[in-house]
C-alpha cells in the first residue's frame, strides 16, 4: 500500500490568520497595551518601517479611540542604515523621514513590527531609536512571531501568534484597505517533495 506524499508547488501559501481571527488578534494586542499602560502618561508607539507601520497605525488608532491611555505619542522609524546587512543589499535604499523634534527621552516605548524572524530588524530599530533619546523602557509588539530562526536573543513582549516555520517559508501579510479584511499567509519559497 503506497502512501501519497503531499506535494507543495513553488510559492504555494497557507492562510494562517484570516478575518475575523486577525481582527480579534489585533484587538487583543491593543487591549494588552491598554492593560499595561492605562495610567501611563509617557507612552510612545514606534512603527518599524516599512511593514511594521501598517500594524502600528492600526494599534495607534485603536488606542486613541479607546481613550483609556491618557497621553500617547506615535512615530515611524526607518532602520535602513542601521541594518547589519545594509551594504549587502543590491538595491539602494530610499530612507523615510522622521520628525527631527521627536524624542523618546525617559519615555516608555513599544516598538511595533509585523513579523519577528531573525531579530535583526528589531536590533536595528533599537540602535536607531537611540538617536532620539534614552527611553525609560522598550518593549516589542509583533503580529507574527516566527520561532526557530532567531539569530539574536530577541523575543517579543506581545505577539499575535507564534508559528514554527522553516527557512524555505515566508510570512506574508496581505493588508487590505479595511484592515479587518486582511489575512496572513505562510508561503513556501521552494518546492517540497
Amino acid at each position: 500500500m503506497s502512501q501519497k506524499k503531499a506535494k507543495v508547488s513553488a510559492f504555494e501559501s497557507i492562510k494562517i490568520l484570516q478575518p475575523p481571527r486577525l481582527e480579534l488578534t489585533i484587538q487583543r494586542l491593543s487591549r494588552q497595551i491598554i492593560e499595561n499602560y492605562y495610567s501611563s502618561n509617557n507612552l510612545v508607539l514606534v512603527g518599524i518601517q516599512p511593514r511594521g507601520v501598517y500594524l502600528s497605525r492600526i494599534i495607534h488608532s485603536l488606542l486613541k479611540s479607546s481613550k483609556n491611555i491618557k497621553h500617547l505619542e506615535y512615530a515611524e522609524i526607518d532602520v535602513t542604515f542601521y541594518r547589519d546587512d545594509f551594504k549587502l543589499k543590491p538595491l539602494s535604499p530610499s530612507p523615510q523621514k522622521i520628525d527631527p523634534n521627536f524624542s523618546i527621552e525617559n519615555k516608555k516605548v513599544v516598538l511595533i513590527d509585523d513579523v519577528l524572524y531573525t531579530g535583526r530588524t528589531t536590533r536595528a530599530a533599537l540602535d536607531a531609536i537611540q538617536n532620539y533619546g534614552r527611553p525609560e523602557s522598550v518593549e516589542l509588539l509583533v503580529l507574527v512571531n516566527r520561532r526557530f530562526a532567531r539569530q539574536l536573543p530577541i523575543e517579543p513582549n506581545y505577539s499575535g501568534i507564534s508559528i514554527d516555520s522553516f527557512d524555505n517559508q515566508k510570512v506574508l501579510i496581505d493588508w487590505k484597505e479595511d484592515w479587518k479584511e486582511s489575512s496572513v499567509y505562510l508561503k513556501f519559497k521552494e518546492k517540497l517533495k
